[in-house]
Order: C-alpha cells, then sequence, then structure tokens
C-alpha cells in the first residue's frame, strides 16, 4: 500500500520539493517500497514551471518566486490551499500520463460529490477541475506534473481558502484571474476534514 502523509503546519516549497525529488531519485532506484504521497499547505509561494515566459522578477509583493521542474504555467501557493503529491512509478501500473491525470481527477471529484459539491473536468490542455457558479465555471483544482523514468511527481491543489488576491497579481496556470475562485469565496458549505478523509480513501483505492 502506497504511504499517505497528512503534513501539519505549513511547509517550506524549497525544503518539501527536494525532499521529494531525493525520495523520487529513490523510487526510481530502490523500487516502489518509496512510494508516498503527501498531504499539506505552504508557506506563501508564486512557482513558474516550464511553460512560463518571461519571469524576470524575483518577488512580487515580498513574495517569492520559484522556477520548478513540472509541467504548467505561473501559480501562487499558500495558506488555505491544499497541496496534493504524488510519488508513484506509473509505469509499473501500466498507466500513461494522461490516464493518470484522468485517475486523479475522477477519485477527487468522487470525495467532493460526498459533499454534494459538483466538480467538472476539463480536457483541454489547462487540466484541473471546475464548479459551475451564478457567473460562470470557475477553477478551484490545478493540475501540475512531472514524469521522469516511469516516475510521476508534483500533484495537484485544492482553492480552499486562499488569499485569491495573491492570485489576481498573476495569470495564474495562463487564466484570467477571475476564472480562479475558491470554496470561500465561491460561499461553499464544506467540511475540510471530511474532504481530505474522503481524498484518502479514494487514494487508497486507487493506488494500492
Amino acid at each position: 500500500m502506497v504511504l499517505i502523509k497528512q503534513l501539519k503546519g505549513y511547509q517550506s516549497y524549497q525544503s518539501i520539493i527536494r525532499d521529494m525529488e531525493k525520495n523520487v531519485e529513490k523510487i526510481k532506484t530502490e523500487g516502489e517500497s518509496n512510494e508516498v504521497i503527501w498531504m499539506l499547505e505552504h508557506n506563501s509561494v508564486f512557482t513558474a514551471g516550464s511553460s512560463n515566459i518571461g519571469l524576470n522578477q524575483e518577488y512580487i509583493e515580498k513574495i517569492p518566486v520559484i522556477k520548478v521542474n513540472r509541467g504548467g504555467q505561473m501559480t501562487f501557493h499558500g495558506p488555505g490551499q491544499l497541496i496534493i503529491y504524488f510519488m508513484l512509478n506509473i509505469k509499473k501500473r501500466k498507466l500513461g500520463l494522461i490516464e493518470f491525470i484522468d485517475q486523479i481527477e475522477k477519485l477527487i471529484i468522487n470525495a467532493f460529490a460526498r459533499e454534494n459539491i459538483k466538480l467538472y473536468p476539463k480536457k483541454e490542455k489547462n487540466r484541473g477541475l471546475w464548479i459551475k457558479s451564478a457567473k460562470g465555471m470557475k477553477k478551484i483544482i490545478f493540475i501540475g506534473l512531472r514524469y521522469s523514468s516511469g516516475v510521476i511527481y508534483h500533484g495537484i491543489s485544492i482553492n480552499f481558502k486562499p488569499d485569491l488576491q495573491k492570485f489576481r497579481l498573476i495569470n495564474p496556470c495562463g487564466l484570467n484571474e477571475f476564472e480562479i475562485s475558491s470554496l470561500k469565496e465561491l460561499e461553499i458549505d464544506y467540511s475540510y476534514d471530511r474532504i481530505v478523509k474522503e481524498i484518502k480513501n479514494q487514494m487508497i483505492l486507487e493506488f494500492p
């Protein structure tokens, strides 16, 4: 069974990425016994993926901007946003990258459905999950992954109640700033603890 760890407090982005990359190398060299899924929240940070263009600033409002080796463009992580990092050998599971994305989108949709929250996938290049609101479709779940030698890592982020003004300093993931939202901004009733527990249950079923 894949180990699922929920880390307490707000985690340093740089430290987590460093530890994740070390663990990915162990999976490649030592095998699946090192597979793990981390669930956590970060200190405030902007990150720029491989698709980002023209990033020259070191800080936006004194928040670090870090270039990272995942897919996708620029985004924000911070308190109120749940991050799920996967470190899994999907080649051994006979899964391609798109199949893996489909799988994690499905498990998140199922978990939120238990709270009577309906999420919608979009199959275009900008993958993630959306909520239908009175002002149109709003994206609350984001996907940014890297695949190397059969191993998938990095992961997804879920906007429960982050500071959306930080998102609106940038064009997050190439979207219009007001296409991004959160459960709090949309005034959706939910239990954070129940959703997290159900996501864990779904992951246990999907990644034995």
